[in-house]
């Protein structure tokens, strides 16, 4: 499952427990904050292996429609701010009135207002309480604004798949990024509550946990020397991209993935051993 394998077999005649996924190219799948950086290519990975996707953007319209206008019959494009309840509602009634179906797998990508810039952030001894606040309304209160509202959906189907996007920097914070590394901890600590909650109604929550990547929009900041630096300190002499980190979402999608939840898979080429 790399950037340029086949789809997806439909493993639908292997042993069920009941709440087995349907194949990637048979479901509708929500992107928060997929029309840029790391959720573009979590958006075209899906899109590759046949899914029909809901594209949430808040300031990407350009990137939004040129994803859709590329494939107009299996993406459309819902400028929302994950952070209200209300917006996040009409992410979902987008999907059943462009596709008929519900959605089915949601991946809580969104970013709030972040750059990862070492020599510009905010140091231990003058960071404000504000700037968590900013970061926790993104990564906790937008995650768990989608999930309730997909909830509805996932039960008509009778499963359901959230794929959270992490970060190693809570496991090896190379760059103290405070607020941002906090909320992205706190979303771990969701992760697995939800997983431990919601899994009796058939319903898989995972982390998928980046490193610094190769380059998006909040990594462009980030100098040379620190990408050298990380790609040294691999097995792999690599710094991961965002194509690397979407198919290890799409894993967490796919029927293969019915017996895991609450896991935090770290795709960093090695450098953190979890």
């Amino acid at each position: 499952m790399t950037a340029h394998t086949a789809p997806i077999a439909d493993t639908a005649a292997a042993p069920s427990s009941g709440h087995v996924a349907p194949p990637l190219a048979e479901q509708v799948v929500l992107v928060t904050g997929g029309a840029r950086g790391l959720g573009r290519a979590i958006t075209e990975a899906f899109l590759r292996e046949g899914a029909r996707v809901v594209v949430d953007y808040v300031t990407s319209a350009a990137a939004a429609e040129e994803i859709t206008a590329a494939h107009p019959d299996r993406a459309t494009a819902v400028p929302a701010d994950v952070r209200d309840r209300d917006q996040v509602q009409t992410l979902f009634t987008a999907a059943q009135a462009a596709f008929g179906t519900p959605v089915c797998t949601v991946v809580n990508n969104a970013l709030v207002n972040f750059s990862f810039d070492g020599d510009a952030r905010a140091k231990a001894d003058e960071i404000g309480y504000a700037a968590f606040a900013g970061q926790f309304s993104g990564a906790v209160q937008g995650a768990l604004n989608v999930i309730q509202a997909a909830l509805p959906g996932f039960a008509r189907a009778g499963s359901g798949r959230v794929i959270n996007i992490g970060t190693n920097l809570f496991q090896h914070p190379v760059v103290p990024y405070h607020d941002y590394t906090a909320a992205k901890a706190a979303l771990l600590s969701l992760t697995r509550t939800f997983a431990a909650d919601l899994g009796p109604r058939g319903i898989t929550v995972n982390m998928v946990s980046g490193g610094l990547l190769r380059t998006t929009d909040a990594s462009a900041a980030t100098p040379d020397a620190v990408f050298e630096g990380i790609a040294a300190g691999t097995p792999l002499r690599s710094v991961t991209t965002p194509a690397e980190l979407a198919d290890a979402v799409l894993f967490f999608a796919s029927p293969w993935s019915r017996a895991i939840t609450g896991q935090n898979l770290l795709v960093d080429g090695g450098l953190v051993a979890n």
